[in-house]
């Protein structure tokens, strides 16, 4: 029995979930999100609730029934609040700057490293060494925060590079740790 796909999705005020077949579409104060799912999976709407349904007990139902619940609940949310990574940089010397509405990162290259934002996702740098990346996906937010990060990741043994708010870095001794 899916724990996850058994709770009924709540609507916000100002979201609107319309469902043609296996393709459903949430309409929200931020923006609109479009996703395909599994022709076996049954959506409900009813009133400011949405249900997901699954024809059977086969172990790819009950797993594609959970998946699809929690997918479409991060696209509800998305559309009336958003999402957002945050990401540190820890280094000397090593900044993010705003350049339009890419970034611009120097982490120890011999030459600046640009991301690009890509449609749907917008950058902020707060200070130096702080980058907020923002979008109504869940899914491409992370991905975008995760590719950041790719730059230049943390290092164990002095910690330089971009993590996460909050992540640790387990450390290494070195050489001259005995």
């Amino acid at each position: 029995m899916s724990r996850v796909g058994n709770q009924p999705v709540d609507l916000p005020d100002g979201v609107d979930v319309q469902i043609d077949g296996s393709a459903v579409t949430v309409k929200g104060v931020k923006g609109q999100l479009e996703r395909s799912f599994n022709d076996r999976i049954g959506f409900d709407v009813d009133g400011s609730v949405v249900t997901v349904t699954r024809p059977d007990d086969t172990r790819e139902s009950r797993a594609l029934h959970g998946l699809s619940r929690a997918l479409l609940n991060n696209m509800v949310v998305g559309v009336s609040s958003g999402f957002a990574k945050e990401l540190e940089i820890h280094g000397v010397g090593y900044r993010a700057a705003m350049k339009g509405e890419n970034i611009e990162l120097l982490v120890g290259f011999s030459h600046p490293v640009e991301v690009e934002a890509p449609e749907g996702i917008t950058f902020e740098v707060p200070e130096q060494t702080k980058i907020i990346v923002s979008g109504i996906d869940k899914e491409q937010v992370g991905q975008v925060a995760a590719d950041i990060r790719k730059v230049r990741p943390p290092e164990p043994y002095k910690g330089k590079g971009i993590r996460y708010v909050g992540e640790y870095v387990r450390r290494k001794a070195g050489k001259a740790g005995k």
